[in-house]
């Protein structure tokens, strides 16, 4: 507040002295001009008719009221003619514009004046000087000063009195501003910064900040719960793992109890395996990083491999799996991932689209399907099962979540999340749907594919 009061001081003390100086040297400019031009008609009237002239001249002009002063003298000093009483010798003898100080004629008072004149050496040691009183201009002033310095300090009352309000304002906002960041760095990401809705620039900071704090906590609370996914996911397998291994010490004797507990690690290590290359897999997705390459493919064909090789699946599970494909389906992508993405939809829709206990005479059915829509190709999996209700819908596609009707079965809650991150870096979506009854999965992807970074 210091620094900005002594700033506007000074910025006002200097306009107002540029302003006193500009208009000072704008009435001494116009006095110049006007005299110039009363030189040079006398310096044409004595060209003519020589100092007699020239005196008379001046004599007529020094009796009109007005500013303008004039004085003839002889080379000795003596009063020719002219309006001015008394004026010190040194004006005689200079040469050029100069401010002087004279007493006047017609001034009864005899008091001292100033006035800007000029002295001229004419042929014969004569002397002229011309001049113009500055008395009026003293006058106009006098007048015009004290308006001018009640309008300086009316400016400088409302300069303050506006950076008081201004600077209030905003350190009230930077205070809302810290207060909320401390709170921020304090672990509390639900706080916000405050929007005044004025839609100046603080709150178009704060808005953009709280979009971004809004990111920050969607993200952290994601981390959360994958964290918080991870170890009650990974727990039990793990827990398998080491109880299977301390029950081999315990109680193998033979070599195929030895091999047969083996086996069973062997294959609880690979479940964990595969699930840490999912995660490896959605995050090089989600990063449009990946070690293969996009080419141009035929849609049809990966879902009628994919089709090939879940049917022996389906049918050892009371299954039925249908592949619905009637042309080719040109696109360009990655041949891998796209069925990788398919096997794992196919897997959940068998997973949990085939209740237990299916009667054999109406066995459930899973249809895969791939066909050409406007701008794209769509790869949908659709089973007949208990569905998902839509306002789980969206928590179903994230990590490691696993809804509670699907808790007792067994699965990583990986599947749906490695399909749509697939999905995105194809440029593509995922969406989920009623298949009335059952879960439709739908893959849309463009058909030209942008190439991961």
């Amino acid at each position: 507040m210091a620094v900005y009061l002594a700033v506007f001081l000074a910025f006002a003390a200097s306009l107002v002295a540029y302003l006193g100086w500009h208009t000072q040297n704008l009435v001494f400019s116009q006095i110049q001009e006007t005299l110039d031009t009363e030189i040079a008609a006398l310096s044409e009237i004595y060209s003519r008719g020589g100092i007699r002239r020239l005196a008379a001249v001046i004599d007529w002009r020094s009796r009109q009221p007005g500013s303008n002063i004039y004085l003839l003298t002889t080379f000795q000093g003596e009063t020719l003619a002219g309006n001015i009483a008394e004026l010190p010798g040194k004006h005689l003898a200079a040469s050029g514009w100069e401010q002087i100080r004279y007493r006047r004629m017609d001034e009864a008072d005899g008091r001292e004046l100033r006035a800007m004149a000029r002295a001229f050496l004419l042929p014969g040691g004569f002397r002229m000087v011309i001049g113009r009183d500055l008395e009026e201009r003293e006058r106009i002033h006098g007048v015009m000063a004290p308006p001018m310095r009640w309008a300086i300090v009316i400016v400088v009352v409302l300069g303050i009195a506006g950076g008081v309000f201004v600077t209030s304002r905003v350190l009230r906002r930077v205070d809302a501003i810290g207060t909320s960041a401390e709170a921020i760095m304090a672990g509390n990401l639900s706080e916000r910064l405050p929007v005044a809705g004025t839609g100046d620039e603080f709150d178009r900071l704060g808005s953009s900040l709280n979009a971004m704090l809004e990111r920050i906590e969607g993200l952290m609370r994601g981390l959360k719960e994958v964290s918080d996914n991870i170890a009650h996911d990974l727990k039990t397998p793990l827990t398998r793992l080491r109880n299977r291994a301390e029950e081999a010490l315990r109680t193998a004797r033979t070599e195929d109890d030895w091999r047969g507990a083996l086996e069973d690690t062997i294959a609880e290590a690979d479940g964990l395996i595969a699930t840490f290359n999912a995660l490896l897999m959605i995050a090089r997705s989600e990063a449009g990083r990946f070690d293969g390459e996009m080419t141009e493919l035929d849609a049809a064909e990966v879902v009628q491999t994919v089709g090939e090789l879940y049917d022996p699946v389906a049918e050892e599970r009371g299954a039925t799996l249908t592949v619905d494909v009637a042309a080719p389906v040109p696109l360009r992508g990655n041949r891998e991932l796209i069925g990788q993405a398919l096997a794992n939809l196919v897997d959940n829709a068998l997973k949990y689209g085939v209740p237990a206990g299916t009667d054999p005479a109406s066995p459930p059915s899973i249809t895969l399907a791939a066909r050409t829509v406007p701008g794209g190709v769509e790869l949908s999996v659709a089973d007949r099962g208990p569905g998902i209700a839509a306002e789980d819908r969206a928590r179903a596609v994230e990590r490691f979540v696993r809804l509670e009707s699907s808790r007792s079965r067994p699965g990583s809650g990986l599947g749906l999340s490695l399909a749509s991150a697939v999905a995105r870096l194809h440029g593509g979506s995922l969406a989920l749907s009623d298949n009335n009854p059952g879960l439709k999965v739908v893959i849309t992807l463009p058909r030209g594919a942008r190439d991961a970074a």
